[in-house]
């Protein structure tokens, strides 16, 4: 997800460029997950507009049986983009400090959208991620997984104020 904006960077205000997306991005859990679908880059005066719509497809672990499982979201991304060299100069620029938190091209003047897919990514993971809404967990007492088998234990789990939580 390497977009090379050399030649964009010397065009007018307003010119374009599409590309379409299909690579791989570190995900949240380390992973290596995927990214399909487009992006488009508008000069502006200082720099880029970078907009894109993605599909993503990335690989969690489910917070009650501890399987992995795949989730797929769509992303509709639109960022601001700064060389960090002066394309006739080729001196470092220096940003405004409303400018600092912005996406910088390097100085090459090549756009990694990894790990601006990966920030945006972790905006749609849910903080408690589960395999499916109905997922029974693990027995506390054997591990076992209860989606896959019942386990044999014979223990009710009790609260502290004397109520049985659940049975195995």
């Amino acid at each position: 997800m390497h977009y090379n904006l050399a030649q964009l960077l010397r065009e007018p205000t307003g010119s374009t460029r599409d590309y379409e997306v299909d690579g791989s991005f570190v995900g949240p859990e380390g992973g290596m997950d995927r990214a399909q679908g487009w992006v488009r880059v508008v000069r502006t005066h200082q720099g880029f507009i970078v907009r894109a719509e993605l599909e993503t497809q990335v690989s969690l672990t489910c917070s009650r049986c501890i399987d992995r499982f795949e989730s797929r979201s769509e992303l509709t991304m639109e960022e601001e983009s700064f060389p960090i060299n002066d394309s006739e100069t080729d001196q470092t620029i220096e940003f405004a400090e409303e400018q600092q938190g912005e996406i910088h091209l390097d100085d090459q003047h090549v756009l990694d959208m990894a790990e601006v897919v990966r920030q945006y990514v972790l905006t749609v993971v849910p903080i408690k991620p589960l395999c499916c809404e109905e997922c029974s967990g693990l027995c506390p007492e054997c591990g076992t997984n209860l989606n896959k088998e019942k386990c044999k234990c014979n223990t009710a789990l009790v609260d502290p104020d004397g109520g049985l939580w659940r049975s195995c």
